[in-house]
């Protein structure tokens, strides 16, 4: 068949009976559902379809599967297995907002996450809300963001989607509209090939308050999708993108496969695909990589 929909669920969530509740809603709305493949025990499985549309077995899904802990992700079968991941930082691959989490060290952060939270909603610019709240922590020290990246946690799933995509051939890269003293480090420890984000700008081991120029935004995002495809000589059908914040929308739209991860609600509404409730190994099996495949570290 010629398109897969591929339900995901935090381990030992996604039951057989869940799984034909789902086929049987498909059918009974006029789709042709095939027969269910799991590529994790409990946890994911593939249920290949015709005649609908990846929105329409989608939505189907979704409606069938209620208040049911379950990622639904449909989309066409051939060319699944993607070979470019750009993958935003902030929680996405981390937990955390680090900008955020910086600003507790100044006694700010209840401030600075309100302004997060909404510039990443898409109430505010981004460029603006970024030079607002970096200009509020001028003068703070530099140990500041060392303490802020001991704190730091890798969200689950990340290590194994990076592992997995780079041992299959796929070039991956972290792009975000957070800082390099961040995305280098993350880059480091999970194995990304590259790393594009933003500068704080220092002087005598403090903040001066203000972001290197030029800012990457939600426009930069998109051009570095398209400039490394491009460079890869890769269409953007062969591309993975994911990220949480409306900077990520554009990226997330242009992909092949573009995932909503925990998003913010203007996000998660315009994706195609998202995920709300498994870690980033979702991204793999929405590839249709079996658990037996996925590795552990790069």
């Amino acid at each position: 068949m010629s398109q897969i929909l591929t339900l995901i669920a935090p381990a030992g969530g996604l039951s057989a009976p869940l799984l034909a509740r789902i086929r049987s809603a498909l059918q009974e709305l006029g789709a042709t559902a095939g027969t269910p493949d799991w590529l994790a025990p409990e946890e994911a499985a593939d249920l290949p379809f015709d005649e609908f549309s990846p929105e329409q077995a989608t939505a189907a899904a979704r409606a069938a599967l209620g208040d049911a802990l379950v990622d639904a992700i449909a989309q066409p079968a051939e060319g699944r297995r993607k070979r470019l991941l750009l993958a935003d930082m902030d929680s996405t691959i981390v937990t955390s907002e680090t900008l955020d989490e910086i600003a507790a060290y100044a006694g700010l952060k209840e401030k600075i996450a309100e302004i997060t939270r909404r510039s990443m909603n898409g109430e505010l610019d981004f460029r603006a809300a970024l030079i607002e709240r970096v200009g509020m922590l001028a003068g703070l020290p530099v140990s500041a963001l060392e303490r802020t990246w001991e704190a730091t946690a890798m969200t689950a799933g990340a290590a194994e989607l990076v592992a997995t995509m780079r041992a299959n051939g796929a070039h991956c890269v972290l792009v975000s509209g957070g800082f390099t003293f961040f995305t280098g480090r993350v880059a480091e420890r999970l194995g990304f090939h590259a790393h594009y984000s933003n500068t704080l700008l220092l002087e005598d081991g403090k903040l001066t308050g203000r972001v290197g120029e030029p800012i990457l935004d939600r426009d930069a995002k998109l051009a570095t999708l398209k400039r490394l495809a491009a460079e890869l000589g890769l269409p953007l059908s062969a591309t993975l993108t994911v990220g949480d914040g409306a900077n990520d929308l554009a990226m997330i739209q242009a992909a092949g496969l573009g995932v909503a991860f925990r998003a913010k609600p203007v996000v998660a509404a315009a994706a195609r695909a998202r995920v709300e409730h498994a870690d980033l190994r979702a991204l793999l099996f929405a590839q249709g990589y079996r658990a037996a495949e996925i590795a552990t570290s790069y």
